[in-house]
């Protein structure tokens, strides 16, 4: 607005001035054409008296003529050497004397040859502009002397020229000071809500929507501030509600991905974790150091580092398919420190809500070693079964080949041993294929129906089982189980297995002359660790023992032990199956072995408990295993 002023005002000021300076221009030509004609009706006339040297005629006239006409300032005359000898409104004294002023009107050089045309001009004196002009004299064409005559500007063109300038210049600074008074009423009443209102809005931008506008302010602008403050109120209310919302949502979040058995760890396009999880704390060993903020590449292990870095930058800058992108980038890799185990890890790009720009990256971290190592056992597994199978399927057809083809060529005594064999044969097969189902039903969420167990029964059952077996090793098989033992929680039929396995291992790894002992006991109950009695069972052997390093493997499924008894039969599940059923129990299987001593095998079995019947006072027994096993075997060559 006061740009648009300023140029109004001044096409304006341009136009008043413009048009004055015309209306001077006129009048100062009006006045050179009146002060030319006059100057030469005047010169025409007193030209004679002035050649007769008549200067009293001259003075007479020259004061009528100057009385008659207002316009005139001043008329002199000056003699053809330009020195002047006659003025109104002054004059030269009739008596001459030393003192007397000579005053000279002084001309051009050649002003005497161009005597036909007056000569015009204009100068500024105090009491305003004045026209001069100078008329040659000239009489029968003799160059006389000049009159010079001054001319006032016409007062009613003066006036009015005055009159437009002072209208024009009060007009200019009367558009200027209603264009200031605008601005001040403008910048109070206008311009400071509205810059409130930017300020205002520019704080709600930012999230500060405690922001409100106070100005006693009425009509439009007051309608659009109280406006601003109900926004203001209302996205406040709204802010508060989604801030407990997201906080609850954020809290739920946190918790969900630290109690998630996977590592997860969040991070932003520049690699700073965002989120980390105790899971990938563990696997990466971040525990007590503190990740967050800082460059994952700086902290991940150097495997993984190597592994990640490419596809970590390509991932950042979407330099990566949708498919990839959709699904995830999967890496595996083997970590030796600080123990040896392999961890599977999926990047996934974080996108935002219009899928078209990367906000971060999602890195989720399983701890797959357990897998790699079923996997690693299940294909040793397929293996040792797959040589166990051949072995007695080929004994089998290669008998009964024979016996089809060369049956009547053989003897009595051949054929039956044929048969004999391949029964046996067939019985590996049956126990192999029974120890796979066995293992396969107890690893199932199949239920079992525990009731009271004689722990003797299954003992005498198993040692009338193995007696023969033993005998033909010669291998001592002997119990000791205490008197008056209370019956036990359990399940029959796999607790005879236990017994099955553990025993049948025992003869298996026991040389001939040694010893394999059963023994079962009461164990005191309690009261800080297990509410009810319990009755211990051991199977020691004086066999060849298991290597430390083995121990912990043992009862792991389709786990062999890789030294000389691998000659031996058996397929590794035995001890998986006696684990599994212990489990099934609610106890563990323990043991304590040295190579070249023995082994003993130990598990505690709950005391079946009547309801509304409180327990027999148990025996006060060692609570340890039986160590009697292992100093017999100290005897044995």
């Amino acid at each position: 607005m006061a740009a648009a002023t300023l140029v109004v005002s001044l096409i304006m000021s341009g136009l008043t001035f413009w048009a004055v300076n015309t209306i001077q221009q006129d009048a100062r030509m009006n006045d050179t054409r009146f002060g030319r004609d006059l100057g030469l009706l005047l010169a025409s006339n007193v030209a004679p008296l002035i050649a007769e040297d008549n200067l009293t005629e001259v003075a007479r006239f020259s004061h009528r003529f100057y009385s008659s006409t207002s316009s005139v300032r001043y008329m002199i005359y000056a003699d053809e050497a330009g020195q002047i000898f006659f003025g109104i409104p002054f004059s030269e004294s009739e008596v001459q004397n030393s003192l007397t002023i000579q005053r000279w009107i002084e001309l051009p050089e050649d002003y005497a040859k161009n005597s036909e045309v007056p000569m015009v001009r204009q100068h500024l004196t105090p009491d305003g502009e004045v026209t001069d002009v100078f008329v040659p004299l000239m009489q029968e064409g003799k160059y006389l002397g000049v009159l010079a005559i001054g001319i006032n500007p016409n007062p009613t063109v003066v006036a009015s020229s005055n009159l437009t300038r002072d209208v024009t210049i009060a007009v200019f600074i009367s558009i200027w000071v209603m264009v200031i008074l605008g601005a001040v009423f403008n910048a109070l009443m206008i311009t400071k809500p509205i810059q409130e209102l930017l300020r205002g809005v520019k704080n709600i931008a930012t999230g500060n929507f405690k922001q409100r506008i106070d100005l006693p302010l009425k009509g439009e602008l007051g309608e659009l501030i109280f406006s601003f403050n109900e926004m203001a109120e209302r996205l406040e209310r709204y802010e508060e509600q989604n801030i407990e919302e997201l906080t609850a949502e954020k809290a739920k979040l946190e918790t969900l991905v630290s109690t998630i058995a996977d590592g997860a760890v969040l991070i932003d396009t520049n690699f700073d974790v965002v989120l980390v999880n105790p899971t990938a704390r563990r696997i990466f060993s971040w525990e007590g150091t503190d990740v967050v903020g800082e460059n994952v590449l700086h902290h991940l292990p150097s495997a993984v580092t190597m592994e990640l870095t490419r596809s970590l930058y390509q991932i950042a800058a979407g330099q990566t398919s949708a498919e990839r992108e959709r699904e995830g980038e999967e890496f595996r890799i083997t970590l030796n420190e600080p123990t040896p185990r392999t961890v599977r890890i999926l990047l996934t790009s974080v996108l935002d809500q219009y899928r078209e720009s990367v906000k971060g990256i999602a890195m989720t971290v399983q701890d797959i070693t357990r897998e790699v190592e079923l996997n690693e056992a299940k294909s040793q597994f397929i293996s040792n079964v797959s040589h166990e199978l051949r072995t007695p399927l080929f004994n089998i057809k290669s008998f009964i080949e024979t016996l089809h083809e060369y049956g009547e060529d053989l003897s009595e005594t051949e054929r039956r041993e044929f048969l004999e064999t391949a029964n046996r044969e067939t019985d590996r097969l049956t126990r192999l294929v029974n120890d796979v189902l066995d293992l396969s039903r107890l690893e199932s969420c199949r239920l079992y129906h525990f009731e009271p167990v004689d722990i003797v029964q299954p003992v005498e059952q198993t040692l009338r089982t193995y007696q023969l077996n033993a005998r033909d090793k010669g291998i001592e098989l002997a119990q000791d189980i205490a008197p008056d033992l209370p019956p036990v929680l359990g399940h029959y039929d796999l607790l005879l297995q236990v017994f099955a396995n553990l025993v049948g291992n025992s003869l298996k790894f026991t040389e001939p002359g040694g010893r394999v002992m059963i023994r079962a006991y009461l164990l005191e109950s309690d009261p800080h660790h297990h509410e009810t009695a319990q009755v211990r069972v051991e199977i020691s052997d004086t066999g060849i023992g298991i290597d430390a390093e083995d121990q912990e493997a043992i009862f792991d499924r389709f786990f062999r032990v890789e030294n000389r008894v691998h000659t031996l039969e058996g397929t590794g599940l035995g001890l998986s199956i006696v684990r599994n059923i212990i489990q099934k129990h609610h106890s563990r299987v323990h043991l304590v072995s040295e190579v070249g001593v023995g082994t003993t095998f130990w598990f505690d079995l709950d005391v079946f408990k009547e309801k509304k019947t409180p327990v027999n006072q148990p025996l006060k027994r060692d609570s340890s295993p039986s160590t009697e096993a292992t100093s017999a075997t100290v005897s044995v060559p």
